[in-house]
């Protein structure tokens, strides 16, 4: 028999375990000349702004060890482009579309939440929290537990048709203790976790290798750290969790699914092979065969200490 690859994440049924990350995928139309956005258990797209973005400043993603940094700056066409232009085009798939979502206030997330809750062919949305709330001094969403749960529970109220997934931060103290609050705040899953800030220099022009002076770092470089988070994160709540971070071959991914993940996002992996999520799905049901894995789902949480 096959290996049964579907999973559910919080009533929501995926065909398989992988999806492309947002950011790393565009609004997944662009990389269907490419790849069968159909093989993919589903695609998060680009953050949505209430408006139009323009990003940062080129350079914006240079290579690390093992890794790489961007300051793309939320670069999007704006929610009210994404219903007009892209989601038409990406009703054609079977894959679960998910939109992420971020604002500068709480009225921001709302706003585009509402905007999207009146357009057909969405899955889910995911809250992007590892934005600066800027009635508060800057300060993320996602910093403190209290405010991410704030914007959680507000962002609940104003969506009825769809699930709603968190992005946490992995810069903080007790990634338990956010997980919590989310949770509680009525977060149908959470997806774990966003890049972590960095920089990297050249050192003959004593200036950074972004136009920025620091980025986010991801790729596998990351892995074992949020590896941990998101096992932390699953002895802290049941809610479902998606994995993200420096996955590229099978065993990273079902090293997420035994830390606790019922899924797992790719991400950096796009920028060496537009295929790598597609290529993920075939390799992780080679592999499941090898280890005598009937269901992928039943691993979930598997780790024993």
């Amino acid at each position: 028999m096959p290996v049964d690859l579907s999973v559910e994440i919080a009533g929501l049924r995926l065909a398989n375990p992988v999806l492309a990350a947002s950011g790393t995928f565009g609004y997944g139309l662009e990389f269907a000349h490419l790849v069968d956005l159909n093989c993919l258990g589903g695609i998060v797209v680009k953050g949505l702004s209430l408006e139009p973005m323009e990003g940062a400043p080129a350079p914006r993603v240079c290579e690390t060890p093992s890794g790489m940094l961007n300051a793309i700056g939320l670069q999007n066409i704006g929610v009210r482009a994404f219903v007009a232009e892209k989601l038409p085009k990406l009703r054609a798939y079977h894959t679960a579309v998910v939109a992420n979502v971020f604002g500068t206030t709480v009225e921001e997330y709302c706003e585009v939440l509402r905007i999207l809750e009146d357009a057909e062919g969405l899955a889910a949305y995911e809250l992007n929290i590892s934005c600066p709330n800027v009635k508060k001094g800057g300060l993320q969403f996602g910093s403190e537990p209290g405010m991410a749960a704030e914007v959680v529970e507000t962002a609940k109220h104003a969506i009825c048709r769809r699930r709603l997934w968190v992005k946490l931060s992995p810069l903080v103290s007790d990634i338990g203790a956010m997980a919590r609050a989310v949770a509680e705040a009525g977060a149908d899953a959470l997806t774990i976790a966003n890049t972590y800030p960095a920089m990297c220099l050249d050192v003959d022009s004593r200036h950074s290798r972004i136009a920025s002076s620091s980025g986010g770092l991801s790729g596998p470089a990351i892995r074992p750290i949020t590896l941990r988070l998101v096992y932390e994160a699953s002895k802290a709540v049941k809610t479902p969790i998606l994995g993200l971070g420096g996955i590229e071959k099978a065993d990273d991914a079902l090293e997420y699914f035994l830390a606790g993940a019922s899924a797992v996002q790719v991400g950096t992996a796009h920028f060496a092979d537009p295929r790598a999520s597609e290529r993920l799905v075939k390799s992780l049901a080679g592999r499941c065969e090898g280890l005598s894995i009937n269901k992928i789902s039943e691993i979930r949480g598997g780790f024993s200490p």
